[in-house]
């Protein structure tokens, strides 16, 4: 008969501690549950989802981003051709319908309400104006679209639509891409990464505490003041330039008149060093490189183009860039609107539009 083997003190040690630390796995799983819920609790009390306010797929015929078709939160809601805002009833000849081509500024997540984008308080004031004329709108704003991307979009999704009125509003993604290629000729960028991580796609929590450190990252980058971009306005405005022109043809082509508005960024000259650093703060985040004078120069020659191609093509300009007052109550960050420079922008549109005959009376020439 065998002796039974009596735990030696050093197995009993080690057991004891791995038993600690599937312990201390447990809990810090448990607080990392609770925190994740935490977040994701709050997500849909303040937007009405669980997840990630926008949700895009890749269209398979343009290769772009697009809005998924019937996403809805709190605030916002995605129709069944991936447009935000109601959905779009068969064009008439009764009706003047209008196209607002942008990015995330024209989307507008940010504001309270679907009623609150500026598209829809640019047509909604339209129609009350000019009753009994009626007026509707397609939102083709898509976060992360350049020129280029809202040209292709045009020709592809929204020209079957039939708008009578184009209105563009862009600016700041392509000064992103287009200073990007500059700064890395500089040597002051060298890529840096701006695709969410793997956990981050699967963690709310900790996608946002990713995005807040580098956001911190890059901001103390920029107010250093080493590495900076030294801008060069002629070869930006560029690439801005021509796509635009391409944009502005293509929008010709498919509507009775096109709109251009001057882009309005938070960044003014005149604010304190202070302002300008809390203006720049999410630009700081896509364009580390850049100063707060820099990004100041840098829109001041993209809105010169703007109002260039405008002139040249006889569209109609409309001027916002320094109407909407660079401060907190107006934006939510660097470009974005709250619900208060919403609806100022959304004034400014409606003034330029309603003093245009051939955008308010265009169906009498049908």
């Amino acid at each position: 008969m065998r002796a039974m083997q009596i735990p030696t003190p050093r197995r009993g040690l080690r057991g004891r501690l791995l038993a600690k630390l599937l312990l201390s796995l447990a809990v810090l799983a448990l607080l990392l549950g609770l925190v994740e819920g935490a977040v994701r609790a709050r997500q849909r009390i303040r937007y009405g989802t669980f997840g990630q306010i926008h949700e895009v797929q890749i269209d398979e015929a343009t290769g772009l981003p697009v809005l998924v078709a019937g996403h809805r939160t709190a605030t916002m809601s995605i129709n069944s051709l991936g447009f935000r805002g109601p959905e779009p009833a068969p064009p008439s000849d009764e009706v003047i319908r209008i196209a607002f081509l942008g990015a995330s500024t024209t989307l507008c997540a940010e504001v309270s309400s679907e009623e609150a984008t500026w598209p829809s308080l640019v047509v909604a004031a339209l129609s009350e104006r000019f009753a009994p004329q009626r007026f509707d709108y397609v939102n083709a704003g898509v976060q992360g679209y350049s020129v280029e991307d809202s040209r292709i979009s045009l020709e592809h999704a929204v020209a079957p639509l039939e708008p009578d009125v184009i209105v563009i509003y862009h600016a700041t993604n392509d000064l992103t891409r287009n200073s990007r290629e500059l700064a890395v000729e500089q040597g002051v960028y060298r890529g840096h990464a701006d695709e969410t991580s793997w956990l981050g796609r699967r963690s709310l929590a900790w996608y946002l505490v990713e995005k807040n450190l580098l956001l911190r990252r890059r901001t103390a980058a920029a107010h250093s003041g080493e590495g900076r971009l030294v801008v060069d306005a002629p070869r930006l405005a560029a690439p801005f330039r021509r796509d635009l022109d391409a944009l502005g043809a293509a929008s010709r082509a498919h509507a009775k008149r096109v709109v251009l508005v001057t882009f309005s960024h938070r960044a003014r000259r005149g604010q304190s060093a202070e302002e300008q650093e809390a203006a720049c703060v999410t630009s700081f985040y896509y364009m580390p490189y850049m100063s707060a004078a820099g990004l100041i120069e840098a829109f001041e020659a993209y809105n010169e183009v703007i109002r260039e191609v405008a002139a040249r093509t006889q569209s109609l300009l409309i001027e916002a860039a320094l109407a909407i007052p660079g401060d907190a109550q107006h934006f939510h960050d660097s470009v974005h609107f709250k619900d208060a420079g919403s609806a100022l922008l959304a004034e400014i549109v409606v003034d330029g539009l309603a003093q245009d005959r051939k955008s308010t009376r265009l169906n009498s020439s049908h």
